[in-house]
């Protein structure tokens, strides 16, 4: 039956605007960003499905709009819709709104990026451009890999700290396994973008490989 057709008390949308969203479970948030089913399902069944076949919600968080709009009875605008929302849901966790941010630890660049990267299904290389004290001016993604590895040249890393004038940088980049341990080819690339740093007079504070809940600091280990 389409949730159009249940008792009002029991729709999800209803209960959410009388209860609030923390009365609401998993199933049924997720049914609301969807906004509708298909033939013979309605959104809830669609949500259902969709928890099962990835075990929760934050997989179905993590995983690319192509991939979400394949699943039978998605497509591409109501998958457009769930990872607009997840987004949406990582830059607040990221940022506090009208504040400046000031990154002048790893732990300050981890609490600002972590959120945007940890739960990602494919490696993303990021810069974050700093003034003279660290303030955060903007970041750029710089490339997205394979779930393995991502391919990052020097030129694309440091076009934007040249074009924003920034003082300094910090390098960040996720590993989809969950695991921050940095490889050697981690290891290679920092050091030959610090090298190339230097040619450019320009500081590379700190490279931070985010994992799901943790992360590593190449400069905490001596890399940098």
């Amino acid at each position: 039956m389409a949730i159009e057709h249940w008792p009002e008390a029991e729709r999800p949308r209803e209960r959410l605007y009388w209860n609030g969203p923390e009365a609401l479970a998993d199933v049924e948030l997720l049914a609301i960003q969807l906004g509708s089913g298909t033939r013979g399902k309605s959104a809830i069944d669609l949500a259902r499905e969709m928890l099962a076949a990835y075990g929760s919600l934050a997989e179905v968080a993590g995983r690319e709009v192509v991939e979400l709009a394949k699943l039978s009875g998605i497509g591409p605008a109501k998958a457009a819709r769930l990872v607009a929302a997840f987004e949406l849901t990582r830059r607040l966790r990221a940022r506090t709104p009208g504040a400046r941010v000031v990154l002048s630890g790893p732990a300050e660049a981890y609490a600002a990026f972590g959120p945007l990267m940890e739960d990602l299904k494919r490696e993303v290389f990021r810069i974050a451009l700093l003034d003279a004290q660290n303030g955060l001016l903007r970041d750029r993604v710089i490339s997205q890999g394979t779930l393995s590895a991502s391919l990052v040249h020097p030129r694309e890393v440091f076009k934007p700290a040249i074009l924003e004038s920034a003082a300094s940088v910090i390098l960040l980049h996720n590993h989809p396994s969950g695991d921050p341990t940095p490889s050697r080819e981690d290891i290679r690339l920092t050091r030959q973008l610090v090298e190339c740093a230097h040619l450019l007079d320009l500081r590379i504070h700190d490279h931070l490989v985010i994992g799901h809940g943790r992360f590593v600091s190449l400069a905490e280990r001596g890399i940098i």
